[in-house]
């Protein structure tokens, strides 16, 4: 087991069940033209607020600490967008991964990056995969990169859809109890294609919300 998607599955609103495995499965169908999903729903107030932290200063945005250990490298290979909100909702939905992985960490689902960055269905996507590498005695180790980004903003300003790919042909599980680190060949189940609907917290503080989460595994145009 190496892959940081694992054996779970999470319900998504308008009956769409996607299968999140480290051995594919599930697929977002939806067209370029399609409209944003979840452009029109709210965010939630995030359950709790950000602790004191000797993180530096570039690792707590939004005054968040979301620092991870020296053996995890998530790296956003991507431009930034001229669009100031899809530039926002961009940060921020590699903001979303860093609090998941965090959270893997720290062995909790209730760190307060995972209360600032998602809401809804990405709030439970991200518990579900916290608790899936908790439940298996594993933590993450390695490079895990994302790239070939883009963004689509719906028309009221309140949602952005971040699209991008995932290449996990670095990244590993490690069993806490022997710190062994689980490799395994190279293969097309080394990338994934993620749509993340990010939605703008209503404080005018520029938080944006990971609320809906979408996963292509074995993506191979990602490769």
């Amino acid at each position: 087991m190496k892959r940081r998607t694992l054996p779970v599955a999470v319900a998504f609103a308008a009956a769409a069940t996607l299968m999140l495995t480290a051995c594919g499965g599930g697929d977002d169908k939806s067209g370029d033209n399609d409209k944003i999903a979840g452009a029109d729903q709210g965010t939630e107030k995030p359950s709790k607020s950000a602790e004191p932290s000797g993180a530096p200063a570039e690792d707590k945005p939004d005054g968040v600490d979301v620092s991870l250990p020296a053996d995890v490298d998530l790296v956003f290979d991507w431009e930034e967008p001229k669009n100031e909100n899809e530039a926002a909702a961009m940060d921020d939905a590699a903001n979303f991964f860093r609090a998941i992985y965090r959270g893997v960490d720290k062995r909790t689902t209730k760190d307060a990056s995972i209360a600032a960055y998602a809401t809804g269905d990405g709030l439970k996507y991200a518990e579900t995969q916290i608790n899936a590498w908790i439940d298996g005695g594993w933590t993450a180790t390695g490079t895990l990169r994302h790239y070939d980004a883009t963004t689509r903003s719906a028309a009221n300003g309140k949602s952005v859809e971040v699209a991008f790919c995932a290449d996990a042909g670095k990244f590993y599980g490690k069993e806490i109890k022997t710190d062994k680190v689980l490799k395994t060949e190279p293969s097309i189940e080394d990338f994934d294609y993620y749509k993340i609907i990010m939605v703008k917290y209503p404080t005018g503080t520029g938080l944006w919300q990971a609320s809906k989460v979408f996963v292509e595994t074995k993506a191979a145009k990602c490769q």
